[in-house]
């Protein structure tokens, strides 16, 4: 088991099998096209495509799914082999086999043959879940969500999950926190006035109200997400970042896994949805779940639960190339322009910028009680998701003297209207030949003016005479 907690998929598994070939003639006997194959590939489908998209970055993924002993289950075992943790229900049956034959890349017949049913969950399937950092469940209406539900609702309250929906499939357990019907589906499963987005806002809105989740991502295709919650008179579109061509098939699967694995990362549901349209496009642009580099490739390796960019290990690499670190510091408690305006001129200064940001207990210190009105991990979010920072390192101490003394920047930026010989980190520079800067600040912007006008702002008006 990984010192992380993983991202769990829930769900079926069916084998994919593609017969490509190309075709410029009938047959003699009947009005059919006639494909000359050139080659075949198979690979897990449905929720093992979903698991192994979601490994994508090194991310530890479990998939619970019903397997048997016939050759399809042992061909998905091989595929997933060292990709992902297998904790199977038994499958009455023999596993579901979808074969395409597509000719110049263009699908022209579908067989599907083989199906059975899973058997009950044992302990390791609740246990998997308990220790989920996020739940992807990828109903392909063959009943591995059903035999799992009991255990889906009891982790519901606590972790994310993402639930791909099918029409023969379960609803989603309550609490869901994202559901990701496409439009066919929202159609078939809310009937609504036409195809506009109203109908499919009001549609996503109803079915989060039926399901009592918190939020339904409507997939639209090339019109992006439509992101609704219950009630919400408003949604919220996800447009596609470009026009993706190319097979779509698995781009459902690649969405939701990338929306589960962006929960799991502490991303909000917009926050969400916004990367995993990005990641879809993505995929389809390269070729689908038909693409074979999506299996030649081997995972990266584990993530490490850091920031997403290792602030000492980047100054190394920038030094060693011969450019330039530099380095910026403060509380960053309310991120305002004059924040933003800092950041932006200290970035163009070098090849790298990184952040220094005091901590809870350093704010505390040096502001008072009440400070910070934002606890670090949201800071340290924030400024890593400007542009213009590359990287964030934390110090507790009342100045980043000790914690610049082991990142070793070219250049220490502060803003402000006093000399940089007034700062106290200017002589640590110097140690090794940096240099301290000021740089001009925006007048009138600083979290203590933000705090005291929001309090004003909230302070009620007594009416007169009183």
């Amino acid at each position: 088991m990984s010192e992380y907690k993983p991202l769990v998929v829930v769900g079926d598994v069916l084998l994919d099998e593609d017969i490509e070939g190309v075709s410029t003639r009938l047959a003699p006997d009947a009005p059919a096209p006639v494909v000359d194959v050139t080659g075949d590939q198979r690979r897990p489908g449905g929720a093992g495509l979903a698991a192994a998209l979601a490994t994508r970055g090194g991310r530890d993924v479990v998939l619970v799914t019903a397997l048997g002993d016939d050759p399809a289950s042992e061909a998905v075992r091989r595929s997933l082999r060292g990709r992902v943790r297998l904790v199977e229900l038994p499958l009455n049956g023999t596993l579901p086999v979808k074969t395409r034959v597509l000719a110049s890349g263009r699908p022209l017949v579908r067989i599907d043959r083989g199906g059975g049913d899973p058997g009950e969950p044992d302990a390791a399937v609740r246990d998997t879940l308990r220790q989920a950092h996020a739940v992807l469940v990828a109903d392909y209406g063959r009943h591995t969500a059903s035999a799992v539900r009991e255990h889906l609702a009891a982790v519901a309250p606590k972790v994310p999950v993402v639930w791909d929906p099918h029409l023969k499939g379960d609803a989603p357990v309550p609490g869901s926190r994202i559901v990701t019907p496409n439009a066919a589906e929202a159609m078939a499963l809310c009937r609504g006035d036409g195809d506009s987005l109203r109908a499919f806002a009001e549609r996503g809105a109803d079915l989060a109200e039926r399901w009592r989740v918190a939020t339904v991502a409507v997939t639209l295709g090339e019109r992006g997400v439509l992101l609704t919650r219950p009630g919400a008179a408003t949604p919220m579109l996800v447009p596609a970042p470009y026009r993706a061509e190319g097979d779509a098939c698995g781009a459902g699967d690649c969405f939701a896994a990338a929306t589960a694995a962006a929960l799991a990362d502490g991303a909000l549901p917009e926050e969400a949805v916004q990367r995993a349209v990005a990641e879809a496009a993505a995929f389809v642009a390269a070729g689908g779940a038909g693409n074979p580099s999506l299996w030649r490739t081997p995972p990266s390796a584990p993530r490490r639960e850091v920031p997403d960019a290792d602030p000492f290990l980047l100054a190394e690499q920038v030094r060693a190339r011969g450019g330039t670190v530099v380095a910026t510091g403060g509380c960053f408690d309310l991120l305002h322009a004059g924040h933003v305006g800092l950041l932006e001129s200290a970035r163009r200064i070098g090849d790298c910028l990184i952040v220094c940001v005091n901590s809870d207990e350093s704010v505390e210190r040096l502001k008072g009680p009440g400070r910070p009105l934002n606890p670090l991990p949201d800071r340290v979010r924030v400024l890593a998701g400007l542009g213009s920072v590359d990287a964030v390192a934390v110090f507790d101490g009342d100045t980043p003297t000790e914690l610049l003394s082991r990142l070793r920047p070219d250049v220490w930026v502060k803003g402000g209207d006093y000399s940089a010989e007034d700062l106290p980190e200017a002589e640590v520079l110097r140690g090794w030949g940096g240099q301290a800067v000021v740089l001009p600040y925006l007048d009138g912007r600083s979290t203590t003016l933000l705090a005291r006008r929001a309090a004003e702002a909230a302070t009620p008006i007594r009416p007169p005479g009183r």
